[in-house]
């Protein structure tokens, strides 16, 4: 904790499940702009979120001597104070928990975010003191977008009401008021001050700009007594304060501990939880993307389904589904679902109520969504999707893949995509397979849609092998017969053909993938998007924008690939490769104490150590390992009902 090249390498992370956060380094130091103690969604000014506190300091007066518990960085490497040296422990299994010592004075800081609220909630104990201490806060207030900063200026507001133990304040008309309130009475001085130049390290990394100045209005000072709690309250709201202790306290008691790898998928798998109203979204990672719909239908089963989560998968389908369906017929959506109109979404939407029916059986899957599957199905069929159509050999071709990303494959340079893959794109055709093998078992077996269904299947296999299958072993990336062009590169999208429950693939055609795969592309952090004896490998995710943008999809390693890959070996090599498998997840479990503590990261770099890169938390990730470990578990015990 002490050594900074340690601990600001390592982040938390704490949700509302409705799409505010918190969110900062182990020592409360922030090191990038989207870091702060309270993150909310403004609606009212645009869809992104924005910092209203970004910290609050904690000192420690005794004999009117001032500890300074926090710790910001300034331009020229400069780090003020210094509160880090203070820590003695930290402790993440329940709730985030520092213990600091200052001479005698020992204080525990404990931070929960409130479920479904814009309040973040610390307390602060006092386990031991000799003498009178007193504790002052003084909160840093940065009301702004998540991708801007602020800067001293004369426009912000340094008006302030008091509240009950505490006050309220809002910098910037169009903002929500911030009140901060204490379970104890407390005394406020006002003193305002811009801390000018702090700077944030991984914003510099990103070849970003990257420093700020934040406005402190003042301070909160209060006496406290040997063993004495209380809790401070940030909140878009005015909190009750006689009741914040056993607010604390009850949401404590609902968090998920911390206590092994699973425990702590679970507890991140929540996080990507949002609510709005009645309806349920899944966003797909932290600290900056939204709800998108391939995201949503790829994580959905892992973060539900393998979490025994029946009930919230069905939620969340309901509102994608909705979505689905007004692109469908036209409409503009009226969900705040991104990227709906990719070509593959309605696909992924079939594979996840696949998921759900080897979850809950055929006849409740049929009864939830057999409707929407045949409407799928015809809509898909009926060429209405603007940049797919079905071709006279089955297979789906997808149209303007060079000027727009049309896959999951979708970092842009100049306007154009980086991976330009266009025509017929061989996942897609994969899960085209296996929809229509799947919406025929859905079907009755002696109806019109079932035998329609198996007779397209049987040409899409066929049309899928002479137009994907190549010479040395492995599976085209795309082909776009317009140009009669084939993409050579060894890429993981083959992968789903071997993995997916109806394969267009025999067995030896699937050995042979997943072998190249092991060969080329398998890493301890998943499979990389390029091989790297392929044109163009670039493993590195580092430096400005621009840079990253060809680094994204060319070699870097991903997760929730690794996932389908694992799958595709249990599939085809049965129990033989449980204890392989398991070897694989103990890459992810170390990821436990990396990065941002107890989950996983968009992607990681494709060459060792194989550090984890861009977004802290990323949905698709934590679902595949949850998915595969299920899958372990289930193969573990069926087997004659023993282990």
């Amino acid at each position: 904790m002490t050594n900074l090249q340690e601990s600001l390498t390592r982040e938390l992370l704490r949700t509302n499940r409705s799409g505010a956060y918190s969110c900062s380094t182990i020592v409360d130091c922030n090191t990038r702009k989207y870091h702060g103690l309270l993150v909310v969604p403004v609606p009212e000014l645009d869809n992104e979120n924005h910092v209203l506190l970004s910290s609050l300091d904690c000192t420690v007066i005794q004999h009117g001597a001032e500890f300074n518990l926090g710790i910001h960085k300034y331009q020229g490497n400069v780090y003020s104070p210094n509160g880090h040296k203070y820590i003695r422990e930290l402790d993440i299994e329940k709730v985030p928990s520092t213990i600091y010592r200052v001479g005698g004075v020992v204080l525990k800081k404990e931070v929960v975010f409130q479920h479904y609220e814009n309040r973040i909630l610390l307390r602060y104990t006092l386990l031991d003191a000799h003498s009178q201490t007193t504790l002052r806060f003084r909160p840093f207030l940065a009301f702004r977008s998540v991708r801007q900063f602020t800067h001293e200026n004369s426009t912000a507001s340094r008006d302030y009401e008091e509240v009950e133990n505490g006050i309220k304040t809002c910098m910037y008309a169009g903002y929500p008021t911030l009140y901060m309130q204490f379970s104890k009475k407390n005394q406020f001085i006002f003193s305002p001050y811009w801390y000018r130049g702090i700077e944030y390290p991984k914003e510099q990394e990103r070849g970003y700009a990257s420093n700020e100045d934040l406005y402190v209005p003042g301070y909160f000072d209060m006496n406290m007594r040997k063993g004495e709690s209380v809790v401070f309250a940030a909140s878009t709201k005015k909190s009750a304060t006689s009741s914040l202790k056993k607010l604390f306290d009850k949401e404590v008691e609902d968090r998920h501990p911390r206590n092994n790898f699973l425990n702590c998928l679970i507890t991140a798998a929540h996080q990507f939880h949002n609510r709005r109203g009645e309806e349920r979204y899944i966003l797909a990672g932290y600290p900056w993307f939204k709800c998108r719909a391939r995201d949503t239908f790829i994580a959905a089963p892992g973060l539900t389904l393998s979490i025994e989560e029946v009930e919230y998968f069905e939620k969340v389908m309901k509102t994608g589904i909705h979505a689905l369906k007004q692109f469908y017929t036209g409409n503009e959506s009226t969900e705040p679902i991104y990227e709906i109109d990719k070509p593959d979404v309605p696909l992924w939407c079939l594979w996840a109520i696949q998921q759900y029916e080897d979850k809950v059986g055929k006849e409740k899957c049929a009864k939830m969504y057999g409707a929407f599957l045949k409407e799928t199905m015809k809509f898909i069929e009926s060429n209405k999707h603007p940049y797919m159509t079905v071709e006279d050999n089955g297979l789906l071709f997808v149209d303007g893949g060079k000027e727009k990303a049309m896959t999951w494959m979708n970092s842009t340079a100049n306007g154009h995509p980086v991976v330009p893959r266009t025509g017929y794109i061989v996942e897609f055709n994969a899960l085209w397979y296996n929809a229509l093998r799947f919406c025929a078992e859905m079907s009755p077996s002696d109806s019109k849609d079932a035998q329609h269904y198996e007779a397209l299947a049987e040409k899409v296999k066929e049309s899928f092998v002479k137009t994907f299958w190549n010479q040395y072993g492995y599976l085209f990336d795309y082909v776009d017969a317009g140009e009669d062009e084939q993409d050579w590169s060894v890429r993981p999208n083959m992968i789903f053909a071997a993995a997916l429950e109806y394969s267009p693939l025999d067995q030896s055609q699937k050995k042979s993938i997943i072998d190249i795969c092991t060969r080329e592309l398998l890493t301890p952090k998943g499979l990389r998007s390029l091989s790297p004896k392929s044109s163009g490998y670039n493993p590195m995710y580092v430096g400005p924008q621009a840079q990253r943008d060809y680094a994204y999809h060319q070699g870097t390693a991903w997760p929730w690939l690794g996932g389908f890959y694992l799958e595709a070996c249990l599939k085809l090599f049965g129990r033989s490769r449980l204890s392989f498998v398991e070897r694989q997840m103990i890459g992810y479990e170390d990821e436990m104490f990396q990065g941002c503590v107890g989950t996983i990261p968009e992607l990681f770099d494709g060459n060792p150590p194989f550090t984890g890169r861009g977004a802290m938390s990323f949905a698709m990730n934590v679902a595949e390992i949850l998915r595969t470990m299920e899958l372990l578990e289930k193969m573990n015990y069926n087997t004659e009902g023993t282990k």
